[in-house]
């Protein structure tokens, strides 16, 4: 056998031993997992199993204390990410790493610019990506701006820059927490044209199914060690719950109903221009006003958003990701002006601070945790008190009461399962899914009137995920309203009590969550599906 031979049936990847210590925490333990190349191997765990540690340490953004690593037979040792790409390795992160004011290929060859005497080859560069487009099924247009694309496209973006690169062993992680089915179909297309042409993918997930029907090898972690490769085909959804976190796969359904007659939260004509903030004119009804702003043609980052929440209901709103949810939490949140008028169990909001309406009984768990939830370099406790700093038990007279604060905190993590040293831990120590599960403890303890859940359990695992869910549903049958904006489909129709559908700022359809199927639910949000019914 030749060496050619002999190097092409080498693993594309082996870890072999990998530890991995911070202070107080053993993120890694002797973990060993084998990668065979042209394969889709998935790598699935609950959160503070260690993948993400395991996956940084494969893309030399952080050093094994013990154990090596091997690139098709060769034993490599990564100092920087630039030392992994130049081993023909590249990662997909969670969160897409764009510049929404840059093309598509201006993003594609950041960092990486062909030149041509000098100057950018952009002609050069359009041609190369084109041509790995084509080959791998991932459509693009290199002229448009990313800021113009959907969720589906930018993913896209994302693979062929790691592609334009060089790689050959792809690592993707969480790619499905943003996309609707046919999206996901999409991509799995993509992985499976991948893999024919010979690239392997290492593929982190939380959704069970999802891996069962893409990869070809499955590596359980927990608690930071390897504890089984298995068969995709040989293993059931419920079995690697099993596996992962000794429990099975959680369900959100969620079928009595305990919707009242009291309206909670009322939104009435919200509408948020593109182009910024202008007060109507006087005279004229806000009504007049956007639809003259409709026959200029103007944008509308929200159009005519209208809906009630009783109490006792979980509202959600299904769309995707850039058609007006993060503009709609916005505006009941009082962070972006906005015409049109929210009221709270009967009281006008649309003058307040966001202040006032977190004190008058809003509560807010936020689509990003790090950037909106927390304050990574801050101690539990005092990630308890934010938001909340006005009210007991995080203020006494004028002054924040450290003791009251932390035996609260120290409260939330016994009721709420927050996995931690103590209240004293920096909230940038904790898993995901232990700082979603603070977050949500720390609502939940403001005793709200209405709770916006913005992606509740975005990259979560199966038990924090169970854990999340049973609180909404406990403070829904308490009388909580909820409005509930999420990319998982599964989780909108098992937990919401009204289906709305937001499209390019509009709610287009109202749905029955008992019988619609996330693949109809999906052809309304991608516009596919239009609907005559009354919204």
């Amino acid at each position: 056998m030749n060496a050619d031979t002999v190097a092409a049936v080498q693993p594309a990847v082996e870890l072999e031993g990998i530890t991995k210590r911070f202070p107080g925490v053993v993120a890694n333990h002797d973990i060993r997992i084998t990668v065979e190349p042209g394969t889709v191997h998935a790598i699935v765990g609950e959160n503070g199993a260690g993948k993400s540690t395991l996956m940084k340490i494969l893309y030399g953004m952080q050093k094994p204390d013990e154990g090596t690593i091997k690139v098709n037979g060769e034993e490599v040792a990564f100092r920087t990410p630039s030392d992994a790409i130049a081993s023909g390795i590249g990662m997909v992160h969670q969160h897409f790493m764009l510049a929404d004011n840059f093309t598509v290929l201006e993003n594609i060859v950041l960092g990486a610019e062909p030149k041509k005497v000098g100057m950018l080859d952009a002609a050069g560069a359009r041609a190369r990506i084109t041509e790995l487009a084509a080959r791998h099924g991932l459509r693009v247009d290199p002229d448009r701006l990313v800021e113009d694309l959907g969720v589906g496209d930018r993913q896209r973006v994302e693979i062929l820059k790691v592609l334009y690169r060089g790689a050959r062993i792809l690592i993707l992680d969480e790619p499905t927490a943003v996309l609707v089915p046919q999206e996901v179909d999409e991509l799995f297309d993509n992985l499976r044209e991948l893999k024919a042409e010979g690239l392997t993918v290492i593929f982190i997930s939380h959704k069970l199914d999802e891996v069962l029907n893409i990869a070809d090898a499955i590596t359980v972690i927990r608690r930071g060690t390897t504890v089984a490769s298995v068969d995709p085909g040989q293993v059931t959804a419920r079995q690697l719950a099993e596996l992962m976190v000794g429990s099975e796969l959680p369900t959100p359904e969620t079928r009595e109903s305990t919707v009242t007659e009291d309206v909670a939260l009322t939104v009435s004509g919200l509408t948020m221009e593109a182009d910024g903030f202008r007060p109507v004119p006087k005279g004229t009804s806000v009504a007049l006003y956007v639809e003259k702003l409709r026959e200029e043609g103007r944008r509308l980052l929200l159009d005519d958003v209208s809906f009630e929440i009783r109490k006792g209901e979980i509202l959600g709103i299904a769309g995707v990701e850039g058609n007006g949810q993060s503009e709609l939490i916005e505006a009941i949140m009082g962070l972006r002006p906005v015409h049109g008028d929210i009221t709270l169990d009967g009281a006008d909001l649309s003058a307040w601070s966001t202040l006032k309406r977190r004190e008058s009984g809003i509560g807010y768990i936020p689509e990003d945790r790090h950037r909106q939830g927390l304050l990574l370099e801050a101690s539990l406790w005092e990630n308890r008190v934010l938001g909340h700093q006005t009210r007991p038990p995080a203020r006494s007279g004028i002054w924040i009461n450290r003791r009251a604060s932390r035996a609260d905190t120290e409260r939330i993590i016994k009721d709420y399962d927050v996995r931690t040293p103590g209240v004293d831990t920096l909230a940038l120590a904790l898993s995901g899914g232990n700082q979603q599960k603070l977050i949500v403890g720390r609502e939940m303890s403001g005793e709200p009137k209405f709770l916006i859940a913005a992606h509740p359990t975005r990259g979560v695992d199966v038990g924090a995920q169970a854990a999340i869910w049973d609180h909404l549903r406990h403070a829904r049958a308490a009388g909580l309203a909820v409005l509930l904006i999420s990319a998982d489909l599964d989780e909108l129709i098992g937990l919401s009590d009204t289906l709305r559908v937001i499209y390019r700022g509009r709610l287009v359809a109202r749905l029955d969550p008992s019988d619609v199927t996330p693949e109809r639910l999906g052809g309304y949000m991608t516009g596919a599906i239009t609907s005559t019914e009354e919204t």
